[in-house]
């Protein structure tokens, strides 16, 4: 029934459970993800800081990783534009068959815009689109409470010298802290929700 289904993601704590419903989805229908972001553009350009495009591909790295775990398979994609105007072009031009849509991002202007952009999805979309609302409470606000939990998380697996080396960043509800340890370049993912941490290889984000 379902062959594509697109998860647009902008990083936000909103998109975190459609993320997490979108890869159900797929992963019943033997279906393949695609992880979209896009950068807001208008007259004069974007919208955003320059920090914008880098935040955009962890974002959807941060699907491929969490696709790449579930078996499932992934495409993903930047785009800069009217967020509506290229979510509906993307999905016309890949031929999708589902859009999964969290309905607010994390506070504020993310909030608006992304209740919006959902809005117009859901009214102009030629397929179902399935919108997910954000119920979980953030509990790890800190980048030092993930670097902490990051660091026992890695300790108690059995690497020695921990050492944080980087800034920890957070995309859809989850913190990515890079560490460097005795074995080498690691990345623990610790979800800001649950407290819960796991190790990746390093190679996994950027």
């Amino acid at each position: 029934m379902y062959q594509d289904i697109l998860v647009p993601t902008d990083g936000s704590d909103g998109t975190r459970r459609s993320i997490t419903h979108g890869l159900t989805i797929a992963e019943r229908f033997d279906a393949t993800i695609h992880a979209l972001s896009i950068v807001p553009e208008g007259p004069l350009g974007t919208l955003q800081t320059d920090e914008a495009i880098p935040a955009a591909e962890r974002a959807v790295e941060r699907v491929e990783s969490e696709a790449n775990r579930e078996g499932v398979d992934v495409v993903t994609a930047v785009e800069r534009g009217v967020p509506h105007e290229e979510i509906l072009a993307y999905a016309d031009h890949h031929g999708v068959d589902m859009i999964v849509m969290g309905t607010q991002g994390r506070t504020g202007l993310d909030r608006v815009l992304v209740g919006s952009v959902t809005e117009r999805i859901v009214r102009m979309a030629d397929v179902p689109v399935v919108t997910v609302r954000l119920n979980d409470e953030i509990r790890i606000e800190d980048p030092d409470e993930a670097a902490r939990i990051a660091r026992k998380t890695a300790e108690g697996e059995g690497y020695e010298d921990v050492t944080v080396t980087d800034d920890p960043h957070r995309t859809s509800a989850s913190w990515i802290v890079p560490l460097e340890t005795d074995s080498g370049d690691v990345h623990v993912h610790v979800d800001a929700v649950t407290s819960e941490a796991r190790v990746a290889q390093g190679s996994e984000t950027t």
